[in-house]
């Protein structure tokens, strides 16, 4: 089911101790760590990629109509550790959105809710996929 037009990847590399960068398919970097300095932790990506998906997609759908004067999303959970390992509890995603008065601003406000609605229910591939409980396989490459 994988094939050039499904297929998404990233590769990450060490950049020193504690601190990796990670490359996508079209050059963009983006440096995370430890959480020893102000880089992202892996676990404060994972929350941006939840919360980043469902925002891009709200913004779109309320972007047609007007233009949001403010937009701001904020993804938080816990990070637990107990006897079946590590994960992330109880995640949420919040929107503060305003549009500006007028019919447009109108039209946005109204749609914002369904649109959040929908990008949770059946767009946001990041939280549909945390959701649905994929699993995720390793390995180790041989040297050549």
């Amino acid at each position: 089911m994988t094939d050039d037009k499904t297929l998404r990847s990233v590769t990450i590399e060490r950049s020193g101790p504690g601190r990796f960068t990670v490359t996508n398919a079209r050059g963009g970097t983006l440096s995370f760590g430890t959480g020893g300095d102000a880089d992202f932790t892996p676990v404060e990506l994972f929350l941006a990629a939840i919360g980043g998906c469902t925002a891009v997609d709200v913004e779109s759908a309320t972007g047609r109509h007007a233009e949001a004067t403010a937009f701001t999303v904020e993804t938080t959970g816990h990070k637990v550790e107990d006897e079946s390992g590590n994960s992330m509890r109880d995640l949420k995603v919040a929107f503060s959105v305003a549009f500006p008065e007028g019919a447009s601003g109108d039209r946005a406000r109204t749609i914002l809710p369904r649109a959040v609605k929908s990008s949770h229910d059946r767009i946001c591939t990041v939280s549909r996929t945390v959701e649905a409980g994929t699993p995720v396989r390793t390995s180790v490459n041989e040297d050549d």
